[in-house]
């Protein structure tokens, strides 16, 4: 699986973990060059809370396009830790 924004592989793994139809991606195949710390936090019932990364590419700034959960509750230990995408970011 791969994660494209504007062009530029974000992420790309063997082994990504499906939750709820989204690819998390192990932090070990997330290129961070394209990350930049957020913010925002939100909070998921079984999961925990997680934090937010804006992506940037070429100086464009995708705020909040891509989210992990630092600590997570049991039932989601298999994805703390990896990295998701949204906002037109590409899983394919």
């Amino acid at each position: 699986m791969k994660a494209i924004w504007n062009g530029a592989v974000i992420a790309e793994s063997n082994d990504t973990v499906v939750v709820e139809g989204n690819h998390y991606f192990p932090p070990e195949t997330v290129n961070k060059a394209f990350l930049q710390s957020s913010e925002t936090h939100t909070v998921c019932g079984w999961k925990g809370t997680a934090s937010y990364y804006n992506v940037v590419v070429n100086g464009d700034v995708n705020k909040d396009a891509a989210w992990y959960y630092p600590e997570t509750k049991d039932a989601a230990k298999n994805v703390e830790g990896y990295v998701a995408f949204w906002k037109g970011v590409k899983v394919e």
